[in-house]
């Protein structure tokens, strides 16, 4: 026998693992996006038309096609055809305009970029400064567009491509705070092992019923929830932000039962008025990720949600995205820990030298695991660096305790060094978020003549609060070290965050790099 026909009979694509799914769930209803619902079988479908369409338009597999558009049903199609023609899809933050668009569709060598129409604009701008094959739609086009190549009438049955399942299925690029965004190389096997972890660690069941709010260009909502759900069987409306009105009703409505958000759109959720006027009874797991949680919102959510069982998610988007949790069980006991290593993952926390820190001893977290990109696109360099010693190193710093939980103190990049004495910005958010009148805050360095990094808190204010700059610094140095104590507070009225919900610190650094003075 052929070694070919076993490789084949052996295969495990995710378009291989969707089918599986089809095969279970075909009838039933597996997303929603607007007006439009599709059955797994009919999502099954539109997958095959649109990746029989792009076949026809001459790209080939291993072609990099870009999505760069908000979340729609469209955006999903194309993804899992993508995956089933072998072509390499790129998804774009629809946010990025100009350098940034330009560098990402340059940068993975693009050979198709469909968009919405909301931001033709911006491909119109760089169209010049960008070498794609073709450029159309994701829906609502007039030229060549995914929906309605999804329903049409071209040929709906799964194209005869050889695909591989260590074949790079995805380049997720990386945020790039500080250097040029990084495509990170990911495997259909790496994802599918992702997957496995996924549904092992995490409590999803066929008939739950979500919302994917968040951004499907980002690894968490596509690849924690969106597809372990579609290859579980659950059931998900497609929401273009997370609004809270509108989450707040079609959790009501629509009896939600699973729902992730960032701990910046459960502030916001709890902070807003409809969180009380809705009931959210059917609501069974909250999932939360992507940063860091504050112990006090942390509390503040399982007292207001009391039958929800919470799970930190924690990793990034290189392995996956998921690499630890923390079940509902262990949150009384290590609210802040971000858990342990999932099914597929092997974590440690290791000095420069790469030897193990001790409990409570802080270092850098770095892992091994099969869900793990095989490297950055084109990128010798970083891909040789990131995996120094055999090991990925994550850029978190963190430390496990005696009972082998993980703590993350910060991102590399967060960690204030003032007067040489190191401070994690965590802990300093975590004792401001106790003070009353706190709705948000993030503490960043700045640049200081005397300590060289001085300890600066930007805060944001519950609605019907009041509080003084000297107040806060007052309460923190109740709470902690001297040395810890921010130097300088400032007040807005909501802080920076990017599409996926995540802080953004840079801008803050950026805004009030000023000299500080002592308090």
């Amino acid at each position: 026998m052929a070694l070919e026909t076993i490789d084949r009979a052996r295969r495990d694509t995710i378009a291989d693992a969707f089918a599986r799914s089809v095969g279970r769930n075909g009838p039933r209803d597996a997303i929603r996006y607007g007006d439009r619902t599709w059955t797994f079988a009919a999502l099954d479908a539109a997958a095959n038309q649109v990746a029989n369409g792009l076949l026809a338009e001459g790209l080939v597999p291993g072609d990099r096609v870009a999505a760069y558009g908000r979340n729609s049903d469209a955006y999903v199609i194309l993804w899992l055809a993508c995956a089933k023609a072998g072509f390499i899809h790129v998804p774009v933050n629809y946010a990025l305009t100009g350098g940034e668009l330009i560098y990402i569709v340059s940068q993975s060598g693009a050979k198709a970029l469909f968009n919405d129409p909301s931001v033709a604009g911006n491909v119109a701008a760089v169209a010049g400064d960008i070498s794609v094959a073709l450029i159309g739609t994701l829906k609502d086009g007039a030229g060549l567009d995914i929906l309605a190549l999804a329903s049409g009438d071209g040929p709906a049955t799964r194209p005869e491509v050889d695909v591989r399942d260590t074949d790079v299925a995805q380049l997720l690029y990386t945020s790039g705070t500080t250097a040029a965004p990084k495509g990170a190389m990911m495997t259909h096997q790496a994802l599918n092992a992702h997957y496995t972890s996924v549904l092992l660690s995490v409590d999803f069941r066929p008939g739950d019923r979500t919302l994917a709010a968040l951004p499907l260009y980002h690894s968490a909502q596509m690849h924690v929830f969106l597809m372990p759900f579609l290859l579980m069987g659950g059931f998900t409306i497609i929401l273009e932000a997370p609004v809270p009105d509108v989450c707040f009703r079609l959790i009501q409505e629509e009896k939600i039962s699973a729902l992730f958000f960032p701990p910046t759109v459960w502030i916001s959720m709890l902070r807003h008025p409809g969180f009380d006027s809705h009931d959210l009874s059917s609501l069974e797991r909250g999932y939360y990720g992507a940063s860091i949680m504050p112990v006090p919102v942390l509390e503040e959510l399982s007292r207001r949600l009391p039958k929800v069982g919470l799970y930190n998610c924690y990793g990034q988007s290189e392995i996956g995205p998921l690499a630890t949790v923390l079940r509902p069980e262990e949150h009384a006991e290590r609210p802040a820990s971000a858990g342990r290593a999932i099914f597929n993952v092997e974590t440690r926390v290791v000095d420069p030298e790469m030897n193990d820190c001790a409990p409570g001893e802080m270092g850098e977290i770095v892992h091994r695991s099969p869900q793990l990109l095989v490297g950055y696109w084109e990128k010798p360099e970083e891909t040789e660096a990131a995996f120094a010693g055999g090991w990925f190193h994550s850029g978190d710093v963190g430390y496990f305790d005696d009972g082998g939980y993980l703590f993350i103190a910060d991102r590399v990049k967060d960690i204030i060094n003032t007067g040489g004495v190191v401070v994690s910005s965590r802990e300093v958010e975590e004792a401001l978020y106790t003070h009353p009148a706190v709705s948000e805050v993030a503490v960043i360095a700045l640049p200081d003549p005397k300590w060289i990094e001085a300890v600066a808190a930007v805060v944001s204010i519950k609605a019907g609060h009041s509080v003084e700059g000297l107040d806060l610094i007052a309460h923190a140095r109740s709470r902690l070290a001297p040395f810890k104590v921010p130097k300088r507070i400032f007040f807005v009225e909501t802080l920076p965050r990017n599409t996926a919900g995540k802080l953004l610190k840079r801008e803050l650094r950026k805004i009030y790099e000023v000299e500080i003075e002592e308090i």
